[in-house]
């Protein structure tokens, strides 16, 4: 079930005013939202609602063990349980990718060593929900919070908003608001109705359009196209993963409003970013954080000299990788952030107040690096690469490309730079216009939207993979 579809629509209808309905009463609204999480995860395979109780009751049962446990045996609980997710995450995840690789390199040195070769069905949403589980009990063992109530864990890590894609919510966010009802009349309902509406455009309109008319094709047989297609099909699968995400994210955090719950924010016109560094800190911002908190910190930090710093920034990045998806292609992108994110450091660290100097060169070099980085995130292995660059350093003929995908492009990149400060003066306004005008408004974007779906429907949000 994804959101922008009539199942999901029909769902909503139902939860919605149950959920109003049944707040003022916990006992019954907790259990409510429980099951309707997991009905909304189970609606693709109802085996996987399995995993998420077992995830549940794992994190739940080690976190109060390691709340009442003393020094050395809280790390050793803590080793168990993230022993558990990581195992989890293991064996549905990357057990193919590594019993793969195993067995190739094995074979090139001449000392075949083939693992059995087990199809494993990927569960949707399963690297989000272990982060979040994760989280927690580093959390708890850390003292940065007490075990929560089990209900209260369960619905956290089910709450159906963020469960798919995100944003990754920590405990301390999310648990909180659950202790007393939300007030319906505090709900930011124009905000909430304007980011689904502005998440729809961006998903359906702009990354839909550029997925089918440019990115897919050139993606897909690279040979078949000219150097200008793969040009255009870099810069639009950067406009397009970026529509796409962000347009799923904005849908999430305003269905949550709408149920009466804050989101923290998860990208801030990441294209618009001066260093790497930055880009980081509007792209995904909830799992950068998570990156950052309980790995990068975990491994030292810049606290541990100049060459430990280099390397504890390349583990991460090449751990957020492979977090992303079980091929060598996503180490490779995760890999050359790495080497940006140090080559950034050590710049800065000789410049000092002069790299202030030349803001837009470094604006141009950071998009361009993660515009060429996205490739490797896009390519169907590493063979698609090749073809890719050898058709963008050699590739001639006609271009298929067209006046409407270099808009979109174009529209999608320079979106990026528009203020804030009056889009949100104009929000207030928009609230006190009359509802006729606002549900007239919503239905002109739900109708322009309506327009770009095909027969096929909505393409799945590219995330739903991961």
């Amino acid at each position: 079930m994804i959101f922008p579809t009539l199942q999901f629509a029909a769902f909503f209808a139902l939860v919605l005013p149950t959920s109003w309905l049944l707040m003022p009463h916990p006992r019954l609204w907790k259990p409510f939202m429980i099951g309707a999480s997991y009905f909304f995860y189970g609606s693709a395979d109802y085996h996987f609602v399995l995993l998420l109780v077992f995830c549940t009751v794992w994190n739940q049962v080690l976190a109060n063990l390691i709340y009442r446990a003393t020094d050395p045996l809280r790390s050793w609980l803590l080793g168990l349980a993230l022993a558990g997710d990581l195992g989890l995450l293991g064996w549905f995840k990357y057990y193919g990718f590594f019993a793969g690789s195993v067995a190739a390199f094995t074979s090139r040195l001449g000392l075949p060593m083939p693992l059995p070769l087990i199809q494993v069905a990927l569960p949707i949403a399963i690297s989000f929900f272990t982060f979040q589980a994760m989280s927690y009990v580093m959390d708890v063992k850390r003292e940065r919070t007490a075990p929560v109530a089990t209900i209260d864990f369960a619905l956290y890590l089910s709450f159906f908003p963020h469960l798919i894609a995100g944003p990754i919510v920590r405990v301390t966010e999310l648990v909180p608001q659950f202790a007393s009802p939300r007030d319906p009349r505090k709900i930011e309902a124009t905000r909430a109705f304007g980011l689904i509406a502005g998440g729809l455009f961006k998903k359906v309109v702009i990354s839909d359009t550029l997925a089918s008319q440019i990115v897919d094709p050139v993606f897909g047989s690279p040979v078949l196209h000219s150097r200008v297609d793969v040009i255009a099909a870099i810069y639009g699968y950067a406009v397009q993963i970026y529509c796409d995400f962000s347009g799923y994210t904005d849908i999430a955090i305003g269905i949550a409003l709408l149920l009466g719950f804050q989101f923290p924010q998860n990208f801030n016109r990441p294209y618009a970013a001066i260093t790497l560094q930055e880009f980081w800190h509007r792209w995904h911002i909830t799992l950068s954080r998570w990156l950052r908190d309980y790995l990068y910190i975990g491994l030292g930090g810049n606290r541990k000299g100049r060459i430990k710093t280099y390397r504890n920034l390349m583990l991460t990045m090449l751990l957020g990788g492979l977090w992303h998806g079980a091929a060598w292609n996503f180490v490779l992108w995760g890999g050359l952030h790495g080497c940006g994110l140090a080559a950034e450091r050590w710049y800065d660290e000789r410049r000092g107040s002069e790299v202030v100097r030349h803001k837009l060169l470094r604006w141009f070099i950071t998009f361009q690096v993660v515009c060429i980085a996205w490739i490797f995130f896009r390519a169907d292995g590493m063979g698609n690469v090749g073809e890719l660059v050898g058709q963008l350093i050699g590739g001639g003929g006609a271009t298929t490309v067209t006046p409407a995908v270099v808009l979109l492009i174009l529209g999608g990149f320079l979106i990026q730079f528009v203020p804030r400060e009056p889009l949100l003066q104009l929000r207030p306004v928009f609230a006190r216009a009359p509802l006729v005008l606002q549900g007239a408004a919503l239905a002109a974007v739900l109708f322009v939207t309506s327009v770009f779906v095909t027969g096929q429907g909505v393409a799945p949000f590219i995330y739903y993979r991961f």
